[in-house]
């Protein structure tokens, strides 16, 4: 027993020591101390996307396809219902809320939107005119 956690503490230790020769991991925020105030980022402008974007993925949440500066989503209310909901999306003529957020794993399907699913850009994003941070090196699986 001693023998195989003595062999165990010093694997880990050379892995470890393995890892310190690893590249450097350089912070976003710059050399900023933590608990300074960091750089704010300034606003990227949003753009229209007239055609639907192919999604990378099967299951990938659809971009917003417009600016979404004036909405808001809050504990008192979620703007983009006022276009989205199944109530008006079609004199809006704007894509309903997919059924998926109605459905909750622990009940039948719901009348109401789950809670989960309230905070629409916690998936859905608008596209905006900017540079990656880091690098990315995504490959799409297509459909």
């Amino acid at each position: 027993m001693k023998t195989t956690l003595a062999i165990g503490i010093a694997a880990l230790f050379a892995a470890t020591a393995g890892l310190a020769g690893a590249a450097e991991v350089h912070s976003l925020r710059g050399n900023l101390p933590l608990n300074a105030p960091a750089k704010e980022f300034g606003k990227k402008k949003q753009f229209i996307v007239n055609d639907k974007v192919a999604r990378n993925w099967k299951l990938q949440p659809p971009i917003i396809p417009h600016k979404i500066d004036k909405e808001r989503i809050n504990l008192d209310e979620n703007t983009c219902f006022r276009c989205h909901s199944p109530d008006t999306y079609k004199a809006e003529k704007a894509p309903m809320i997919s059924k998926t957020h109605f459905k909750n794993p622990d009940k039948p399907v719901e009348k109401e939107l789950i809670k989960r699913r309230y905070y629409c850009y916690q998936c859905h994003v608008p596209q905006v005119d900017a540079k990656p941070l880091v690098e990315n090196t995504f490959k799409s699986a297509g459909k």
